[in-house]
């Protein structure tokens, strides 16, 4: 069963740069397209850049995914006390090792490295996950009980999407868990023109969930099965072989994809981040406001503009509770779960038949359920097309004699043909409207 697009080519030979692996002086991630990874997702959509860069390194691309993951909630105040002082080695090991985990948490130059990334240089963001984390980890958390899997994997979604359950890399992959669309429909989400259930953070969860699991009866190493998340299992299992056989992430760790090297640590950063950004004086952002959401499902087709104008709720907050319709549609025919604001469910039940009915015309009945085809008659080649017959005229024909073919008048000829007289020309078209 393959979950992923295609393998990089690497040559068995392969001659490590000692910038790559040694140096601190790391460069931007490139996008996913430039390495040909195959992959659950090639790139997170926004990435935490790495330890020393400048604005001209970075790809327009890049820049306004870093923007954007920056600017999701107002952090102003929250890392006015924003601990800069470089902490020792051992107390950051020491950090990591206390950590209540069953994926090793490992603590090395690289590790340091994203770690001074997230809570020195992008404490902004950092503040901004630990906010959003109230309300996705619950929800992670339950899903991985479910499967029995290790709750410090709440984590991989920091580095896939920095828990914006509406981001999309310009390669293709979407929502929290960054799915490519093979891999989605792959563990069953629905994605088509209308809905992209990789945005649905319950049904994205659950197959990102079953997806872990998969990895995990495969490798049995909780680091090989991140490192398969990042480039796919093609990649690490031809890392293994050039290891000699050795499954251990840190010993294939010069045979992997340049991207996936760092994938691991960039995790281990981000559950030093979240667990101890207090310590570096980073504050949980300011909520821009609260909300108790509710479902409502549904099998009927249904536009959001008309839910919207009707409930008085703004449209862009629907779409940031209901990410998964893309074109703002719901499709009707199956069920589909329409999140909307606590307070606004007892007032949809109401007026659903309203709703429902309310510009349906021009906004989900606005197409044509049947069209009348060109059919071709049995008379020299004429044609009809929506209840009109069109005749083309040809040598020797006369007004009269096409009449009689037709079983109508001259008269009405002239008249739906707009003729004054009963001259006709070879090559024109009569039009028989009956």
């Amino acid at each position: 069963m393959t979950a992923y697009a295609q393998e990089i080519n690497q040559p068995d030979s392969l001659t490590t740069d000692s910038t790559d692996v040694e140096s601190l002086e790391l460069v931007p991630l490139q996008v996913a397209d430039s390495l040909e990874t195959d992959s659950i997702a090639p790139i997170p959509a926004f990435i935490p850049y790495y330890t020393q860069w400048n604005d001209s390194e970075l790809t327009d691309i890049e820049m306004r995914a870093l923007d954007q993951s920056l600017q999701w909630l107002d952090t102003t105040g929250c890392v006015l006390t924003h601990d800069t002082t470089t902490l020792p080695d051992s107390v950051y090991k020491a950090r990591l090792q206390a950590l209540p985990c069953v994926i090793e948490l490992p603590y090395n130059e690289r590790v340091r490295a994203f770690i001074l990334r997230y809570v020195k240089r992008n404490p902004k963001q950092v503040a901004r996950m630990m906010r959003m984390s109230d309300y996705y980890f619950p929800i992670f958390e339950e899903a991985l009980c479910r499967y029995n899997l290790p709750y410090e994997l709440c984590c991989l979604p920091i580095i896939e999407s920095a828990l914006n359950p509406m981001a999309r890399s310009h390669a293709g992959a979407a929502g929290l868990w960054q799915f490519m669309p093979a891999t989605g429909k792959l563990f069953g989400l629905e994605v088509n023109s209308l809905v992209d259930e990789r945005m649905d953070v319950i049904k994205a969860t659950d197959a990102a969930c079953r997806f872990l699991s998969s990895m995990y009866t495969i490798y049995h190493d909780w680091n090989l099965v991140i490192a398969a998340y990042n480039c796919g299992s093609g990649n690490v299992n031809k890392a293994i072989r050039r290891a000699g056989g050795k499954r251990d992430f840190w010993s294939i760790y010069p045979y992997l994809p340049r991207e996936t090297r760092n994938y691991v640590p960039i995790f281990i950063a981000a559950n030093y981040a979240m667990n101890y950004g207090q310590e570096h004086g980073i504050c949980k952002a300011p909520v821009e406001k609260a909300m108790m959401t509710d479902t409502i499902r549904t099998t009927k087709r249904l536009h959001l503009q008309q839910v919207s104008e009707n409930l008085g709720i703004d449209i862009y907050e629907l779409r940031r509770l209901n990410p998964q319709y893309s074109r703002d549609i719901l499709p009707g025919g199956s069920v589909y779960a329409l999140c909307l604001p606590s307070e606004k469910v007892g007032m949809y039940i109401d007026l659903q038949d309203t709703i429902l009915t309310y510009k349906a015309d021009s906004l989900i009945n606005n197409r044509r359920a049947e069209i009348d085809l060109a059919k071709v008659t049995s008379i020299s080649g004429a044609y009809r097309v929506n209840g009109v017959t069109y005749y083309t005229i040809k040598r020797g024909d006369t007004l009269g004699g096409i009449a009689k073919k037709f079983h109508c008048s001259v008269k009405q000829l002239r008249k739906w043909n707009g003729l004054k007289n009963d001259n006709i020309r070879e090559g024109k078209k009569l039009k028989i409207c009956r």
